[in-house]
Parts: C-alpha cells; sequence; structure tokens
C-alpha cells in the first residue's frame, strides 16, 4: 500500500510538473497604440487563444513599440528572441519575398476580393512560405486600402512628377512610386509626421487612419482617393515558439487568429467612418474623388508582368489571385 501511495504521489507531482512545463506566456510587440482596431482584435485573439488551450499558452501584448520597431520585432521574431509581432506584407517582403504579390497596386479590385484571396488557400500559403526562414504567419488584419496625402490633390500621376513620397522600405512600394514619377523616400513611419512637417518628404501614402491616428491629418490637408494597394498587416510568430507547441496548441492559436481577423474587419469599418469624419470637421482634410484610377493602374501593369518573372511560385499566386477577382 505504502508503494502504491508513493507512486501515485509521484504521478500527481509528474503532472503538476508537466503543467508547469507547459504552460506558456508569448510576448507580442506591435507599434501603435491601444486605441486601434488592430490591438482590440489582437486582445481578442489573445484571450481566445487562453480560452481554447485551457489556459495552457497565454498571449501578453506590447504596444507602442515597446519592444523595438516594427522592423526590429520582427527581426527578434525570426531570431526567435520574440515569439510574436504585428507586421504587414511591405515589410515582410524583405523577408519572405512570396508577401511581395499583396503589395502589387491594383492586384485586389475591392474589398470583397481582398478577403476572397486572403481566407483561402493562396493566403495559407503565404502565410507558411516563410516557415524555413525562421517565422510563420498566423493570421492576416486589415489595413485599409492605400491612397496618397499631400499639401495638393493628387488626380493623375502628373501630379505626382518630382513630389517626394514617403513609402515603405519595400522594394514593391518604391518601384510604384517611382513609375508614377514621384521620387520615392523610405522613411520610418514614426519619423513620417515631422518629415512631412519639415517638407523632408511632400506626401505619403497610407490608410484614412493616419490622418488621425497619427495626426499626418494636420500637416497634409488632401487625401486623394486613388486606392493603389490593399495591403494587409500580419500577425508573425517565431517558428522556434511555434515548434515548441503541441499540434493543439497550434490549432488553437491558428482558429483564434482566424476569428480576430474577421473581428478586426468589423471594427476597422466602423473607425474608418470615424477618422474621416475627424479628419474633416476637426482637421479640414479634403478627401479627393474624382481620381483617374485608370491612369494610375496603366503606369504600374509593368510591376505585374515583372513580378510574374521574380519565380514560378509567385506566377502561380499572381495567377490565382486575379482568377478570383469579380467578374
Amino acid at each position: 500500500m505504502k508503494n502504491l501511495k508513493k507512486a501515485l504521489l509521484a504521478a500527481a507531482v509528474a503532472s503538476l510538473a508537466f503543467s508547469a512545463q507547459a504552460a506558456v506566456t508569448l510576448k507580442l510587440s506591435h507599434n501603435q497604440s491601444k486605441e486601434i482596431p488592430v490591438h482590440k482584435a489582437m486582445e481578442a485573439f489573445a484571450d481566445k487563444v487562453k480560452e481554447y488551450t485551457n489556459g495552457e499558452v497565454k498571449i501578453r501584448i506590447y504596444p507602442n513599440a515597446q519592444l523595438g520597431t516594427q522592423r526590429e520585432s520582427v527581426e527578434l521574431v525570426q531570431s526567435g528572441g520574440l515569439a510574436l509581432a504585428k507586421s504587414n506584407a511591405a515589410e515582410l517582403e524583405a523577408f519572405e519575398p512570396l508577401y511581395g504579390v499583396f503589395n502589387l497596386p491594383y492586384i485586389f479590385k475591392n474589398e470583397q476580393h481582398y478577403y476572397d484571396v486572403l481566407t483561402s488557400d493562396i493566403g495559407d500559403e503565404v502565410l507558411n512560405a516563410s516557415k524555413d526562414k525562421g517565422f510563420i504567419g498566423v493570421t492576416y488584419y486589415d489595413a485599409g486600402s492605400r491612397s496618397f496625402y499631400a499639401g495638393k490633390a493628387i488626380k493623375t500621376p502628373d501630379d505626382l512628377k518630382g513630389m517626394k513620397i514617403r513609402v515603405q522600405p519595400s522594394p514593391t512600394a518604391v518601384k510604384m512610386v517611382e513609375l508614377l514619377g514621384a521620387n520615392p523616400t523610405p522613411i520610418a513611419f514614426g519619423e513620417l509626421y515631422t518629415a512631412l512637417q519639415q517638407g523632408v518628404v511632400d506626401g505619403a501614402e497610407n490608410n484614412e487612419s493616419a490622418l488621425v491616428d497619427n495626426r499626418h491629418g494636420e500637416v497634409s490637408k488632401f487625401y486623394s482617393y486613388d486606392r493603389h494597394t490593399m495591403i494587409p498587416d500580419v500577425l508573425v510568430m517565431s517558428t522556434k515558439d511555434w515548434d515548441k507547441l503541441t499540434p493543439e496548441q497550434q490549432q488553437a492559436i491558428k482558429k483564434a487568429g482566424r476569428e480576430s481577423m474577421m473581428l478586426q474587419k468589423q471594427l476597422w469599418a466602423e473607425n474608418t467612418e470615424k477618422v474621416i469624419k475627424e479628419a474633416k470637421e476637426k482637421l479640414g482634410v479634403t478627401f479627393v474623388e474624382d481620381v483617374d484610377t485608370a491612369a494610375f493602374a496603366a503606369k504600374v501593369l509593368p510591376m505585374h508582368e515583372e513580378a510574374t518573372k521574380a519565380s514560378p511560385q509567385a506566377a502561380d499566386l499572381i495567377k490565382r489571385i486575379k482568377e478570383k477577382a469579380p467578374k
């Protein structure tokens, strides 16, 4: 009997030790505030991960670039020094070229086309493409469509001639602005307000929320709807941390990620409506709708042809994305 009790006690202790060992807290870094839709979606993601893993996996979120810039955070994820980070397809292109297909101007016809692609096998293929490079994609988040904003209206590519336009550190973004006749100027997002204010750059390109959330509408009074790209944000995870999880925990993270993506879609739409109203009424921004988008699309079409030559896999993805476009 004594031996039996000892065996049961040893088993209980071992079980507790295993549970303690299995429980893990993963740090998640992003470079924006707690008020934006993507942060709220990631809070929901963290809650769901905890729920779906019965508390075995917890996510702790660090906003406002507490753990470094967006690029620094991705580099930490890649090296295994950080578990999770929110980036975007433009920045990730430098780490995994396949993300470049999402950065092509006018690759998506509208929002429905965008979501049809991201939630399909195409989206999954890109998320998994970087597994051998130190990280995988967990899910996508909506970052709206990107348009130009500056101190003047930009209705045709001719209006961009000679202008210095801030772009993300993405080869695709640089090439796009060059083809449109402007001078691409890569600048860290956190430095952009001052660069616009001091005339280091003449304009930038982003979604409407940058006007209010980052106060760019204080120094750029015209937002011109050319809607050249719809570049998703991406939540990435270190391959080292991913491989430490059980298949059930991995499945829980993927499920929580997809659910948070759809929540963020709703939050994004609501926030966009709000920031447009605020930019107009409080900052005096003019939203320019009569933009010749066909002229912009024609100028950058060679990028699609060039991208298909990058690799057979990229060519296949571009073909499949276009096949999903609404007829």
